[in-house]
């Protein structure tokens, strides 16, 4: 395969293993805020294949610790505050507007890395983001909101995780290795858990048997492997194309395993989503 097209390969690792990942992510009976513990330890065995990989001689450059210490802390303190949000509303309001994230991270790559597509490109994010709202939109509730609490918080983590990706795609462009990059946002993940653990109720019973912490390694580990693909990916290919394509196809991988294990029927908006997400794909493998 031509190298030009090795982000495409590398952007398909993180979108299958993630949509896996989506769906047992809810299996274990385990807090959220311990989940988030669990996941960033799961990147210590990633982040030690990276080392390896550039035989442990980490860039230290000030400018590249920076840039990917930012992606990690981006990453991370998102993830933190949409637990927080998700205990001032509901999941339903909130994932539809977040899911959107990647919005922020095409207008910053067009504005500041002068990323340009070809019109059969422009079409394939289209139909990412379709994609995108149609998985949103399939998804419904009963909770009711708390407070307005909720719009701010997660209009934060929207704008988070749309920056990440392009500061992911600024720090590959200033290192001389994706595994460096990945190996800061794994210290960055590490440096967080002390927040999530004073955000636990531990007043609340915490299952300790293998349904519980053990489980959710073998699951966020996953996230972890599609996160180190994603940098890869970012490295060869251009952020405004990756990070919806992402975004968009893993719930296609999700919605097919939860069809096959857990008999749940797409609806018309999922399926619509699914169609969208495939041709995505298939242009991309193209641009």
């Amino acid at each position: 395969m031509a190298k030009k097209h090795n982000w495409l390969v590398y952007a398909l690792i993180t979108m299958v293993t993630w949509g896996i990942w989506g769906a047992f992510s809810s299996t274990p009976d385990y807090p959220s805020t311990l989940t988030y513990v669990v996941w960033a330890i799961s990147m210590i065995p990633c982040a030690l294949v990276a080392l390896a990989n550039i035989k442990f001689k980490l860039d230290m450059r000030p400018k590249s610790v920076i840039l990917s210490m930012g992606v990690g802390l981006l990453g991370a303190g998102g993830q933190l505050v949409l637990f927080e949000a998700l205990k001032h509303g509901p999941a339903y309001l909130i994932f539809p507007l977040i899911s959107v994230a990647p919005i922020v991270t095409v207008i910053l790559s067009t504005i500041f890395l002068k990323e340009r597509v070809s019109k059969l490109g422009i079409l394939g994010i289209v139909l990412a983001f379709v994609a995108l709202i149609c998985f949103s939109l399939s998804s419904k509730s009963d909770e009711i909101a708390k407070d307005n609490l909720w719009i701010l918080l997660a209009s934060l983590v929207f704008i988070c995780w749309g920056t990440q990706a392009f500061v992911m795609k600024l720090a590959n462009n200033h290192t001389p290795d994706a595994e460096s990059v990945f190996v800061y946002m794994a210290i960055s993940a590490v440096l967080l858990i002390p927040v999530a653990l004073v955000m636990t109720d531990f007043s609340q019973p915490i299952n300790t048997s293998f349904n519980g912490p053990y489980l959710t390694f073998c699951i966020q580990i996953l996230n972890a492997i599609g996160a180190f693909a994603l940098v890869y990916a970012n490295r060869y290919g251009k952020a405004m194309i990756i990070a919806p394509l992402a975004d968009a196809c893993a719930p296609v991988i999700t919605t097919a395993i939860s069809l096959m294990l857990y008999a749940h029927v797409p609806g018309i908006a999922q399926i619509l989503g699914i169609v969208s997400a495939i041709t995505c794909v298939l242009i991309f493998s193209r641009e």
